[in-house]
């Protein structure tokens, strides 16, 4: 390989090197030699004396010289190494602790360091925004190939943000891993930026970050209670406001069980004389097909369990034995304890999957058709549909067709009735953008059920007080709703009054959590990018950066 001779003297070609290589300006280019793979340029610095990093005093006196190797950017996509030649300095203050220091050459050299400032700098970016084998293959690309071990050791070596005075804080949780451990994102709602990651979501841990940080004025929260006595406790002058969005969310956990609750409501009444499609009559009454049986009469094993596990929590509950112990005895999570201990009946908990759709409800009125006109035949039938576009297997047809055996006309199965999500859906949609689907399903359902008619005038009048921030009707609503005949809506009241002046706070002022919940989006993200395995302290710090 050849090169290059290149002096500060030598004309144009050593000046304009710098333009190319800014670390190169602080020192005397010797040569430029071309490695095939790589660029290595040898330099030495120029100045006659340095200052000591210990007590700052200049110095002239050189004690030795030795080479360092500093990678800097690319140029092209071929690294560049440069070999600068350093001097050592000997201290003239007597009483340092130095006594030899090491020149640095500015936006080259520093303490320890491989790299310029520039390349540093650059992988540190790649590092925030695509951490580590992303990363390494991005650096890769760019002609700065290093490790992934080497991008997070570089990402977390970097100082936290500072953090400065904040009036208007927003608080939430996110799960490090979901339905195990939680932690808690901290929000600037001046700046809309996270300004700390706390690993867990205590009241303690609140309130010792606010203590620490003093001086926010308003704190934006959802409605757990944890944050409300860790803001009580960390910053008791602060107006603590409840978040819109959550409230609004309560209220729909609240709708839909209302709804369920009177799941019966949203079928429409079979007509007595009703007739068989293209004219067939039915010569005897519609074949009932429980859904708590299976395609041969038997009840499914889902519900004989569920059925025996309810029973065995209400009873072990009305001995006054805890839901801890309920589990310990029966070998049940707790969740799962919890769940069969708040249900009001063994109804409520089978409606999810007994109310469940199935690939053969579109498909089902031209089986009937089908049926009446004579045709029995399982494979026949399942080709048929199949050409229709159905997706299912055969033995889904056979299973459906088995209670038929023995009935030559049957009558047409009404239409499914809406889904209990779907009619809270409806109630919780303004009327103006309903389309006219929802408008006429709606005011059937809310003709036949008085109950869901109430529950409908609740929720449209909680409406309208968080859209016009009237929160000086929060009173009258929760009276209103306590009286009402939903008990899931009364207790959704009850829930208001404890937190009375965070949620009438929410309901009057300005304030909101869109901020902190679109940052919890952003680490969903970043926890996808990393597959779920960064340690706290990584995501920490790509949050507080990258965000």
């Amino acid at each position: 390989m050849g090169f290059i001779v290149l002096h500060a003297s030598a004309g144009e070609d050593a000046c304009c090197l710098p333009l190319f290589c800014p670390a190169l300006q602080g020192v005397d280019v010797l040569k430029v030699e071309d490695l095939g793979g790589a660029v290595l340029i040898a330099a030495r610095t120029v100045v006659a004396e340095a200052s000591c990093p210990v007590c700052g005093l200049l110095s002239a006196r050189v004690h030795s010289r030795y080479r360092r190797t500093i990678r800097d950017l690319a140029t092209s996509g071929r690294p560049i190494r440069i070999e600068v030649e350093v001097r050592r300095f000997i201290c003239g203050e007597l009483s340092c602790e130095r006594g030899i220091f090491t020149e640095q050459v500015d936006g080259l050299t520093q303490r320890h360091a491989r790299r310029s400032n520039a390349l540093r700098a650059l992988l540190t970016s790649i590092a925030m925004a695509l951490a580590g084998r992303a990363g390494a293959r991005m650096a890769r690309l760019v002609g700065a190939p290093v490790s992934r071990s080497t991008l997070l050791r570089m990402l977390r070596a970097l100082p936290d943000p500072e953090i400065g005075q904040i009036t208007v804080l927003g608080v939430d949780d996110f799960a490090k891993k979901r339905g195990n451990s939680y932690g808690t994102v901290l929000v600037d709602m001046d700046t809309h930026r996270p300004v700390d990651l706390l690993d867990g979501r205590t009241a303690e841990d609140l309130a010792t970050w606010l203590k620490g940080h003093p001086g926010v004025q308003v704190i934006c929260r959802d409605r757990a209670g944890s944050y409300a006595d860790g803001a009580r406790e960390g910053a008791p002058e602060a107006v603590q406001v409840a978040d819109r969005f959550h409230l609004w969310q309560n209220l729909a956990a609240a709708l839909d069980k209302t709804v369920r609750a009177h799941r019966s409501c949203l079928q429409e009444a079979p007509e007595p004389d009703a007739a068989v499609a293209d004219g067939v009559g039915c010569e005897a009454e519609p074949v009932e097909r429980p859904k708590t049986l299976d395609s041969y009469g038997n009840e499914r094993p889902m519900v004989v369990r569920t059925r025996e596990r309810y029973a065995q929590v209400q009873a072990l509950k009305g001995r006054g034995a805890s839901l801890n112990s309920i589990g310990r005895e029966l070998g049940l999570a707790f969740r799962t304890v919890r769940k069969f201990a708040n249900a009001g009946s063994v109804d409520e908990l089978l409606a999810p999957t007994l109310d469940r759709s199935s690939k053969l409800d579109a498909f089902k009125p031209h089986l009937t058709r089908r049926w009446n006109e004579g045709c029995t035949n399982a494979i026949q039938l399942h080709a048929e549909i199949k050409a229709q576009g159905f997706t299912g297997s055969q033995r889904a047809v056979q299973g459906w067709l088995k209670p038929l055996r023995g009935h030559r006309d049957v009558r047409q199965e009404p239409c499914l009735p809406p889904s209990p999500r779907r009619v809270t859906g409806w109630l919780m949609t303004h009327p103006d953008r309903l389309g006219a689907e929802g408008k006429v399903g709606l005011e059937r359902v809310l003709a036949r059920c008085p109950e869901l008619a109430t529950a409908a005038e609740l929720v449209h009048g909680f409406a309208t007080m968080m859209t016009n921030r009237d929160g000086h009707l929060l009173d009258e609503w929760i009276i209103a709703a306590e009286a009402g005949a939903s008990p899931q809506l009364a207790a959704f009241a009850t829930g208001l009054r404890r937190d009375h002046a965070a949620v009438q706070a929410g309901l009057t002022l300005a304030h909101s959590n869109g901020a902190v919940e679109g940052t919890v989006n952003k680490i969903k993200f970043l926890k996808r990018q990393m597959f779920g395995r960064a340690n706290f302290d990584l995501l920490r710090a790509r949050v507080l950066r990258y965000i």
